[in-house]
């Protein structure tokens, strides 16, 4: 009976392939596309299938929900925060259109949140008691050369006089003394009182260090000739007497050269509990593209972006202190170029990888090293390989945290370049002398990786370009698991979505991972057709997710001090054999150094475990963590929340 029932299967599947050729050599390509498709379909949704390389599924928002994600934060309640602010879209910055959604994972819900200012390419970071701070974002949208119709540019104030600061309006006139062309202020500056310099040995007076305040102005009228070519001092109308003599402006070229983005001072916590942003204090610098990121002692350190004139903020980095909600500045000047990949080490000081965005000179804050922000002091780390092409490179901290290893993934050259790079780069913070070493290779160049820490000790590193924003139909559709252990990558199933620019992804407290964004030039292979921003969101689900039964933690506390301990059931404590705090992420533009995983030593009692956090305050910040174990299998658990104070 078995044998005449395997006959008629292997007849069916004879005629069902006769078929198939019959109808390919009636129609050609078409029927082979669609039968190459439909089979592909079929095996990647087998169950062996998903068991090895896992599997990817479009989320369906409905259409008034969709927007244009260029930040995604994981919240302690469980909710994503999908920011969009003007979305890359001008259309919508002019209408004043500012975008936020949190979306519910489990229950599938969407919802609009009212969004108080332009936040695209803002910074943001988790703070200790579940907030996530917000800073920056755009101010003005960049013109290309040739939409430029007004000369214009940078205008820095001097002030002389020691005893008073001057404010100056928007609207104020600046003259060129040898030029003769007058420039108009786009918004009001502050420019401090003079610095009275004193002989250290003497006390003798030497002179007045002129305070400085920065500007952007535009000639009065269009057209090429009110550009100049050369510095010029500008005297101050309606500047009379002393006021006059001691306040003046210098300027170098004033043109029709394009115009980049514009920063803002607003930040912002949004409240998870809430569910509304809460105005803070404003920067000290206005900042798009910043990256902020926790310090030794819970401040947040806010560094680098583009000012409010559209310049790259001229290394004067700030803190924010959750307590006062107020900024203060760091000691001296270190300039990075634009969402510099800056994360805390186990001693307290800053290690900074290269990874970053891409605006700012190629030749200014390139070098990775380890920055001490007390004392300004910055060591640089040899051995970077591909050093010229880090730009759009993606940076994690290697699980468990506790190793101190760091994982740099792809990267390209400065601006518009079309060159990238298939190196992936280790190091080692623990070594006596830490120096980077190359990785795995990938299989091509690639800006934008996305990469997610896992629970199993694992990154799951997808999709990317080859080409700067995609050109050339160069988005990779490829996925990898990184083993930290072996120093390997495995090949899993491809995402079913291209992603390149304003893109990233986040670990979900079920174990899956979500990737958003997108933002490419163009829509074809030939670069002609402009492209739309990609609004799905996808779903990444690991093969551990599809081995059957998973571990389970009950009851135990909200809360667990640094070194302290808490007990939790599970009936499955005999398979358990790892114990992870995940701190959830806040991502965007490929930059995402909030995410870490923290190995938790435990024991098993007569009815579950008991974890113990570890003292060091520099490896666990504080905040909210996903607490994962996983089983002999590497199946995690879904994660419970526990906040460390």
């Amino acid at each position: 009976m078995r044998d005449s029932a395997r006959r008629r299967r292997v007849r069916r599947l004879a005629m069902g392939g006769a078929v198939v050729l019959a109808l390919t050599g009636m129609n050609g390509p078409w029927v082979y596309r669609f039968s190459t498709e439909r089979y592909h379909q079929y095996t990647i949704d087998k169950p062996e299938y998903k068991a090895a390389n896992g599997h990817w599924d479009i989320v369906r928002f409905p259409e008034r929900y969709r927007l244009n994600t260029i930040h995604a934060a994981l919240l302690h309640t469980g909710k994503v925060l999908l920011v969009a602010g003007s979305g890359n879209n001008q259309d919508n910055f002019d209408a004043k259109k500012f975008d936020t959604r949190l979306w519910d994972p489990v229950e599938g819900t969407v919802r609009s949140i009212p969004t108080p200012a332009d936040l695209f390419c803002t910074g943001h970071t988790q703070l200790a008691d579940g907030n996530l701070l917000i800073a920056g974002g755009t101010k003005r949208y960049e013109t290309l050369k040739g939409d430029v119709t007004k000369a214009g540019g940078l205008m820095v104030v001097h002030n002389e006089n020691p005893d008073k600061p001057v404010t100056l309006p928007a609207g104020t006139r600046f003259t060129g003394k040898k030029n003769g062309r007058t420039f108009v202020s786009k918004d009001p500056v502050l420019v401090p009182r003079a610095k009275k310099v004193f002989d250290g040995a003497t006390g003798a007076f030497l002179r007045n260090d002129p305070g400085l305040g920065r500007i952007y102005v535009e000639a009065q009228k269009s057209g090429q000739k009110y550009q100049t070519g050369t510095q010029d001092n500008y005297r101050v109308r309606g500047l009379t007497g002393s006021d006059a003599r001691n306040t003046y402006g210098i300027a170098q070229k004033l043109a029709l050269d394009k115009k980049d983005f514009q920063g803002i001072r607003d930040a912002f916590e949004f409240d998870p509990v809430a569910e509304r942003y809460i105005k803070v204090d404003p920067m000290n610098e206005a900042r798009w593209y910043p990256t902020l990121t926790t310090m030794s002692d819970g401040r947040i350190l806010s560094l680098s972006g583009l000012d409010e004139i559209g310049q790259l903020v001229p290394g004067k980095n700030e803190v924010f202190d959750p307590g006062t909600r107020k900024w203060s500045y760091t000691k001296g000047i270190r300039q990075f170029p634009t969402y510099p990949a800056v994360s805390l080490t186990q001693n307290g000081e800053m290690f900074y990888s290269g990874s970053n965005a891409g605006y700012g000179p190629d030749d200014v804050g390139r070098d990775p090293g380890i920055w001490n922000v007390a004392t300004n002091k910055f060591t640089r780390l040899p051995g970077l390989s591909d050093p010229t092409l880090m730009e759009t490179s993606g940076t994690v901290l290697l699980p468990p945290a506790q190793d101190e290893k760091y994982l740099v993934v792809g990267g390209g050259g400065v601006g518009e370049s079309r060159l990238s790079s298939r190196r992936t780069r280790l190091i080692d913070l623990k070594d006596r002398n830490p120096r980077f070493v190359d990785g795995p290779e990938l299989e091509k160049g690639t800006r934008y990786p996305q990469s997610s820490i896992l629970p199993d000790d694992t990154v799951l590193v997808s999709g990317g370009s080859e080409d700067y924003r995609g050109r050339g139909a160069s988005d990779i559709l490829q996925a990898r698991i990184y083993r930290p252990s072996s120093n390997t990558f495995d090949r899993v199933a491809d995402p079913l979505v291209g992603r390149n620019y304003h893109s990233g992804s986040i670990l979900l407290p079920d174990g899956r991972v979500m990737f958003f964004g997108s933002n490419p030039l163009y829509a074809d292979k030939a670069d002609t057709k402009p492209a739309t921003f990609e609004q799905r969101i996808e779903i990444y689900t690991p093969p551990y997710l599809y081995r059957g039964s998973r571990p389970a933690l009950g009851g135990g506390p909200k809360t667990v001090a640094r070194g302290g301990s808490a007990t939790f059931t599970s009936a499955h404590a005999s398979s358990i054999r790892t114990a992870r705090l995940i701190r959830p992420s806040a991502s965007t533009h490929v930059t995402d150094v909030d995410q870490r995983s923290v190995a938790l030593d435990f024991e098993r009692t007569a009815n579950g475990i008991t974890v113990t956090v570890p003292r060091n305050r520099n490896l666990v910040e504080s905040g909210w963590y996903m607490l994962f174990v996983t089983d002999g299998r590497g199946t995690p658990s879904r994660a419970r929340w526990i906040r460390v104070p």
